[in-house]
């Protein structure tokens, strides 16, 4: 990462121009060849930038340019198109360079594996008389985030998104009908469980003998206080 704060001027060309007349402006370089031009307003989006991939060539001013007092003119190419974006740097006041390295990502509270956790904990929210078998039961085509058994002993397999769609139900399908071969724990039902359902999953799966269940992640988490609802 290289973080330049430079008296410049901007121009984009290609598919769209745009320009940005000389000021004070932070200019961020990352290591996949991508340029941010950022103001101090207009909080997190930049003023112009070059998607990557793209490459940076600093050539030196042309005679034009060196009498209106541009110091180096910065061309970032863009490596799949003609779009360039044309930084002049008239005087530069910090430069500075550092590598952070592999970044993690972003860890989002909520995810899939929380909810896994807290409902394989709190396995009666599908029932009171539930009984957690394991978390990822494995199957040949990947593994069920839960499975479960009811009062009766049958086998549950409870399949857990954010926001459940037709692509889950799907999926859910999938894991019962390989599930159905084992003698050993057929018959199996479906659980689809998430934070929202959407009405077109919710069809499906009711049409394919699968039950729905959204789950209340604040309270799951005992964020929420019930004793306090009217309903």
């Amino acid at each position: 990462m290289r973080l330049v704060i430079a008296d410049c001027s901007v121009r984009y060309e290609g598919r769209l121009n745009a320009f940005l007349p000389l000021a004070r402006r932070l200019l961020m370089l990352k290591a996949d060849g991508s340029v941010l031009v950022h103001s101090d307003g207009g909080s997190y989006k930049p003023l112009n930038w070059m998607s990557p991939p793209a490459t940076l060539h600093v050539a030196e001013p042309s005679p034009e340019q060196s009498d209106q007092g541009v110091r180096a003119a910065w061309v970032v190419q863009a490596a799949k198109s003609d779009d360039r974006l044309l930084i002049d740097i008239y005087e530069v006041h910090h430069d500075i360079g550092h590598d952070l390295g592999v970044d993690p990502g972003l860890v989002k509270d909520g995810v899939e594996a929380d909810l896994q956790r807290l409902l394989a904990e709190q396995i009666t929210i599908l029932g009171n008389d539930f009984s957690l078998v394991r978390r990822e039961y494995p199957t040949a085509i990947g593994p069920v985030d839960i499975l479960a058994r009811d009062g009766s002993g049958a086998s549950v397999a409870v399949e857990l998104k954010r926001r459940g769609d037709i692509d889950g139900v799907e999926q859910l399908t999938r894991y019962l009908e390989l599930l159905n071969r084992d003698p050993l724990l057929r018959p199996v039902r479906g659980v689809f469980a998430a934070q929202q359902i959407k009405p077109q999953a919710r069809t499906l799966a009711h049409d394919r003998g699968i039950q729905c269940v959204t789950l209340d992640y604040d309270e799951m988490r005992g964020n929420v206080d019930t004793q306090s609802r009217l309903f």
